[in-house]
């Protein structure tokens, strides 16, 4: 539906140019757009227009026209005086308001097509049949990004994302939900899903500068097909659930760097608690003292290398050696082994899931 706002816009810009008085009612005499002296002045003669058979008429000394969608009336428009000007200056107002029906509707039967694409709600041959008939080419590289604004004030966020990733044809922006905007994003031959950084940077230190809003973007992989683009979506939206968790620090976060995080992400509690319980024997990394913690952490950073650790931390390698020989006897498990390590690193990330879902009474 065309905003009051676009008509007002539309009208004024025609009367700029012409220097005709133009209004815009609806099929009950209710005014949506005007710049004519008194709009109440034709009230009732568009009302009585819009229920006759004639399609343009002389009224009130001006010109009144009937805008149709698709042989349906939406709008009476006016030409104010009642000379070959006006006449001229409202069919040209007429053909305006039409194309821009059919741009809003067409505009409309694509965002009604993408949002029922990104959830799986269209058969292939709907997709395919679809796509054709809204000039959406198929076979084209595409990535599913994913914006969380969180509530807008405004509800403007579709069309500033929109402008601020440059308003391209080929790309298509909106949202399901009020706290995200959704970004189908069209790629060139040679561009891979680092492409998208930049601008999801871009997206984030705009919008925080602007609106000081704590955004963050996070983006799924590339595929080759429109009907794979709720592929890119659904790894998206993981991207930004499992970010999170193990994340928090990233405003941009991929898929595809999420690794164990995804898969730590779908296991039920009850097989994390039974895990947890086996690996700690009834203990919490929670009961770890900070500089256990630190050491722990640092030492995973440094790919388990006991001489670089023990530098970052300004202690003498026997110390961290203590500290980890300590720490195989309260757990069993002695970081210095690689499998020992990996699985003391799985635990941790699955207590900090464990910890999150609590949190969040998921």
């Amino acid at each position: 539906m065309v905003s009051n706002q676009v008509l007002q816009k539309t009208i004024d810009g025609v009367s700029q140019i012409t220097r005709v008085a133009l209004a815009v009612y609806d099929p009950e005499g209710g005014v949506l757009a005007s710049n004519v002296e008194n709009s109440k002045l034709y009230v009732e003669p568009s009302r009585e227009f819009a229920e006759s058979t004639a399609e343009s008429q002389m009224a009130q000394g001006s010109h009144f026209f009937k805008v149709f969608e698709e042989d349906h009336l939406e709008f009476v428009c006016v030409a104010e005086g009642d000379g070959v000007d006006s006449q001229m200056v409202g069919k040209l107002l007429k053909l305006q308001l039409e194309e821009l029906l059919i741009a809003y509707r067409e505009r409309f039967d694509k965002d009604n097509f993408f949002k029922n694409l990104l959830l799986d709600n269209l058969l292939l041959i709907d997709i395919y049949n679809r796509a054709k008939k809204l000039r959406v080419e198929y076979a084209k590289k595409r990535i599913c990004m994913i914006v969380e604004t969180g509530p807008s004030k405004d509800g403007g966020d579709i069309e500033r994302i929109h402008s601020i990733i440059g308003k391209r044809p080929e790309d298509f922006v909106t949202a399901v939900d009020e706290n995200n905007v959704i970004v189908i994003r069209e790629l060139d031959g040679e561009e891979d899903e680092s492409a998208v950084v930049p601008l999801a940077n871009k997206i984030i230190s705009i919008m925080k500068s602007d609106e000081n809003r704590d955004v963050r973007v996070s983006y799924g992989t590339v595929v080759e097909e429109l009907k794979d683009v709720s592929k890119s979506y659904k790894e998206a939206n993981l991207a930004l659930d499992v970010g999170r968790i193990f994340f928090q620090e990233h405003k941009v976060i991929a898929y595809s760097v999420l690794g164990i995080g995804r898969l730590i992400y779908q296991l039920p509690l009850p097989l994390c608690k039974m895990f947890i319980q086996e690996i700690f024997k009834g203990k919490s990394p929670k009961d770890f003292d900070e500089e256990t913690l630190t050491t722990i952490n640092k030492f995973f950073e440094n790919s388990l290398n006991v001489s670089e650790t023990s530098r970052q931390l300004y202690i003498h390698r026997n110390t961290l050696v203590y500290r980890l020989d300590k720490l195989q006897k309260s757990t069993g498990l002695d970081l210095r082994i690689f499998e020992d390590a990996i699985t003391f690193k799985i635990a941790l990330m699955v207590v900090e899931y464990m910890n999150y879902m609590e949190d969040h009474s998921f």
